[in-house]
């Protein structure tokens, strides 16, 4: 068996490959992320037969991610290593040296003695949705921003429209009064029949007529500031709110479609959506990588923080927060629909609440437990049957 161990950097890796016996096959050299850099790491290794090389590099973010989408429909097998393991090695050596020449030599050592976990075609999968994923997460929080943002725009220019519309600025009909009227002054101008028709219009028939009268009064007496560059922004917050909207659909639709194809029994749990569901498959990838759902917790940042010093031991202890926040976050918003949708959880929750614990520490107890049976139905692909 030959074994390639690859260290993987941001421009550039640095590859070696050795056989089961520990003899250099090929000294370390360097390759570009670019496909040229690809092409030259096939035509190191291009004597070696397909099935008698195993390629293996660290699990660390995203880097690897072009190279192994490069060589895997090439039918190339590929090892992922903990970077404990590494560690381990190195540290096992008197001088403990580290560079990225030695580092090659240490992967194909973890290659041989094992320490590896064998990418499959979920993998590629997973890669896919956790882009997808943390790429949404990010347009929410933009999202988020600019909802924000519009909010204290009218605060300024228009601070009657939160009443009018009973607190919620971001509907579509108020998006699209403020994409055509887009300050008091122009609204009290508008002909009350073309401003009935855009009311009428965007809200389906919840708002008429008298609604248009009254808006327009309220647009009149007004105290909001007469600054066209607040109109300006509000017109320009309403368009990249759109365009986040359209994108945020977009990737719905490519999530929903790689979700198809993984027949995860994650969906069996009650009030797990595509996008919770596949936040939670992404970011946890392999569930064989964890030995015990404690290490699961661990990675999703909700096992306790210890506060210990000498004799003292702290009684209240808040989560460690130290994993996947993105992991994090998906297990939290999942507990908070399921407590609502399964009886057991919700007894589960009822109960801690009735021992004095606060709601967000209740909550924190379901997510454990959440976790939990997360943990067990990947583990061994059964449907959740809780009841």
């Amino acid at each position: 068996m030959i074994y390639i161990g690859i260290d993987i950097a941001k421009n550039s890796h640095f590859a070696s490959a050795v056989n089961s016996d520990g003899e250099i096959l090929i000294k370390p050299f360097s390759f570009d992320n670019s496909r040229e850099g690809f092409n030259l790491f096939l035509s190191k290794i291009k004597d070696f037969s397909l099935n008698d090389c195993l390629i293996g590099l660290e699990s660390t973010g995203h880097y690897g991610d072009n190279l192994i989408c490069f060589l895997f429909p090439k039918r190339f097998k590929i090892g992922f290593i903990n970077a404990i393991q590494t560690n381990s090695l190195r540290n096992s050596n008197i001088r403990k040296t580290k560079n990225d020449k030695i580092d090659t030599f240490l992967i194909s050592k973890c290659l041989i003695l094992g320490n590896y976990t064998l990418i499959k075609e979920k993998d590629i999968n997973t890669i896919k949705l956790r882009t997808l994923c943390r790429f949404r997460f990010d347009i929410i929080q933009s999202q988020t921003k600019f909802k924000t943002q519009l909010t204290t725009c009218l605060d300024l220019l228009f601070p009657e429209l939160y009443i009018f519309f009973k607190g919620n600025l971001h509907l579509k009909t108020s998006y699209n009064l403020l994409q055509k009227y887009s300050s008091p002054k122009e609204i009290s101008n508008a002909r009350i029949t073309t401003l009935t028709k855009l009311l009428t219009t965007s809200s389906k028939g919840y708002y008429s007529y008298d609604q248009a009268v009254i808006l327009k009064k309220i647009a009149k007496d007004s105290i909001g500031v007469d600054n066209p560059a607040i109109s300006i922004q509000i017109k320009c917050l309403i368009n990249q709110l759109a365009l986040l909207k359209e994108q945020i659909s977009s990737i719905d639709k490519n999530i929903k479609e790689i979700m198809d194809n993984l027949y995860s029994p994650i969906f069996t749990i009650p009030g797990i959506s595509y996008t919770l569901g596949a936040i939670i498959l992404s970011e946890i990838g392999d569930i064989h990588k964890f030995s015990n759902p404690t290490k699961l917790l661990a990675y999703a940042g909700l096992d306790p923080s210890v506060r210990q010093s000498g004799n003292f031991n702290a009684k209240t202890t808040r989560i460690s927060k130290r994993g996947s926040k993105h992991l994090r976050y998906a297990i939290h918003r999942a507990t908070f629909v399921i407590v609502y949708n399964n009886d057991v959880f919700y007894e589960y929750y009822t109960t801690k609440r009735s021992k004095g614990k606060s709601h967000n520490n209740a909550l924190g107890h379901v997510c454990n437990k959440l976790t939990r049976i997360i943990f067990k139905l990947l583990t061994e692909n059964i449907p959740f049957n809780l009841s």
